[in-house]
């Protein structure tokens, strides 16, 4: 059994590791740092990354020795596709599911969530279409967990009353 414990960083990734093994993961399994998996092949691996850790498709991950690179793929899982008419449609579904929190994966032409028979009725009730589907889910991290460094300023959100 191979020990996965660190992530390769972007320049490692880009300087043509080819990977020795693929580990085909659902969008709730990127999100466990500490877990027993298979790879494609049938090879054990266990994760022992930084809690908190969420992986991505194309990620490179390395063994504890140093000897082996496994690339995450995401794999495909039951989701619910929801395309709309106009942009318009589309942005305002967005919102609905975003103010409940739904793990959410965004792209021009259509939403991706996991299979709710709530959020379908609910979105249909919009003229949304909804259909099930099988394909690979890389939801929204959300802001709160992007790197700091992709939004960071000095200034202060307080406003000052100046009346």
């Amino acid at each position: 059994m191979l020990n996965l414990t660190q992530r390769l960083s972007a320049a490692s990734a880009s300087a043509a590791l080819s990977p020795d093994l693929t580990l085909a993961l659902s969008a709730a399994d990127r999100s466990r740092s500490r877990h027993y998996f298979e790879t494609e092949s049938g090879q054990g691996v266990y994760l022992r990354l930084p809690r908190g850790t969420v992986l991505h498709h194309g990620d490179l991950l390395q063994s504890e020795d140093g000897q082996t690179v496994v690339q995450v793929t995401a794999k495909p899982e039951p989701v619910m596709v929801a395309t709309a008419q106009t942009p318009l449609q589309l942005l305002q579904a967005a919102y609905h599911l975003g103010n409940r929190h739904v793990p959410l994966e965004v792209k021009a032409e259509h939403l991706q969530f996991l299979p709710d028979p709530v959020l379908k009725a609910m979105l249909e009730q919009m003229g949304i279409e909804v259909k099930e589907a099988i394909l690979p889910f890389e939801p929204e991290a959300g802001a709160y967990l992007r790197p700091a460094s992709a939004h960071e300023h000095s200034h202060s959100h307080h406003s000052t009353d100046h009346a």
